[in-house]
């Protein structure tokens, strides 16, 4: 198969979809890569290093798009991509189709098969190739919220861990997941007061008994979040709804009783977010203020680590990349429950139907899936 590696063109994207071991490994099965001039640059990955692993270096995206039949990605395809995607091509990259009719109708318009690395689970139901960018979001996230609450950002002036005789910075985190947990342990190591909230008990159990009880933990009611909100320094937002917009936990009626220059970092706002006020923003411009409250909603927070994402994520993806190789998508798709349920867009079709429902567009499966 002819594989694809484009440019990431999301402002302040530097992460690539394919390292050149990921292509050296392609090749090694037989396969074609084909990267973008450039493309591994912001990763710190030289054309070179591409070449030597086998690869062909093409000068511009059209190109790109014209020589594969497999175009691996980061983030979701901009318009001037989904452009380029026609029915012979297989997009695998992030979609979060839910809270982006633009990029939806787009794909649908294309009829190329789309799948998306969020919904992709393994044998225990977790979702294998969001976890690595969940973990550096996580970590990520108390790096930017500590930086946001500087007095010179627009925060309180709070430092996290406090000093002898002042006390940390008050963290709470919506979400005892993936990030959340990596959140926690950030937080926890810069020695702020932490606590998570979730609707899962087993998920708060495993966090107290991870943290030996030096996070506290409280089950996540409305009310819940609206006492410990109202005390905190900084707020995570670390939802998720496999494929779905992400529920509004914070709404912008709270934000008067939180403490002027807190902090709101909002690591599901690929999901449409998970506070009312959140807008997606950029490593360019990366926060706002609303009433008094600084937001942080970078939509493509990995991408400022890019080396380490990258990395990260071509070890998650990589199999998957080569079974469709290998395979081609239908194949590769009914052999593997688990990659099928990565199928978000087919032929035209919305095929996941959490986002169908968001979108509120017909949510139809491919006669050719019988896996599913």
């Amino acid at each position: 198969m002819r594989i694809g590696v484009p440019t990431e063109i999301k402002n302040h994207e530097y992460r690539v979809g394919l390292t050149p071991n990921g292509a050296r490994e392609l090749v090694a099965h037989g396969h074609e890569v084909f990267v973008q001039d450039g493309a591994g640059n912001g990763a710190g990955f030289s054309n070179e290093e591409y070449v030597e692993a086998g690869a062909e270096i093409l000068a511009d995206a059209p190109a790109v798009f014209e020589a594969g039949e497999l175009i691996v990605k980061v983030k979701e395809p901009q318009p001037s991509e989904t452009a380029m995607l026609t029915a012979r091509h297989t997009l695998f990259t992030y979609l979060h189709l839910a809270p982006d009719p633009v990029q939806t109708e787009g794909l649908r318009k294309s009829g190329c098969i789309a799948i998306a690395y969020e919904t992709v689970t393994d044998i225990n139901g977790r979702l294998p190739l969001l976890r690595p960018m969940s973990e550096v979001a996580g970590r990520m996230s108390v790096h930017v919220g500590a930086n946001a609450l500087h007095k010179a950002a627009g925060g309180r002036g709070v430092l996290m861990g406090g000093v002898p005789g002042v006390t940390p910075a008050k963290v709470v985190i919506l979400g005892a997941g993936v990030s959340g947990s990596h959140a926690a342990e950030m937080a926890l190591g810069l020695r702020a007061d932490v606590t998570v909230l979730d609707r899962s008990l087993p998920k708060l159990a495993e966090t107290d008994q991870f943290f030996r009880g030096q996070v506290k933990t409280r089950y996540s009611t409305q009310g819940a979040i609206a006492e410990e909100i109202a005390e905190a320094d900084l707020v995570i937002g670390a939802v998720l709804v496999p494929g779905a917009a992400a529920p509004k936990l914070v709404t912008r009626d709270m934000l008067s009783t939180m403490k002027e220059g807190a902090v709101l970092v909002d690591i599901a706002i690929d999901q449409g977010g998970c506070f009312e006020t959140s807008k997606a923003t950029t490593h360019q411009d990366p926060t706002y203020i609303v009433d008094g409250i600084v937001h942080y909603c970078v939509a493509n927070m990995p991408g400022a680590v890019a080396r380490t994402s990258t990395l990260a994520l071509t070890n998650a993806t990589l199999p998957f990349t080569i079974a469709i190789a290998d395979k081609g998508a239908k194949q590769a798709l009914n052999d593997d429950i688990h990659l099928a349920r990565g199928l978000n867009v087919a032929e035209g079709e919305v095929t996941y139907k959490d986002a169908a429902e968001d979108l509120g567009v017909p949510f139809n499966k491919p006669d050719w899936l019988t896996v599913l």
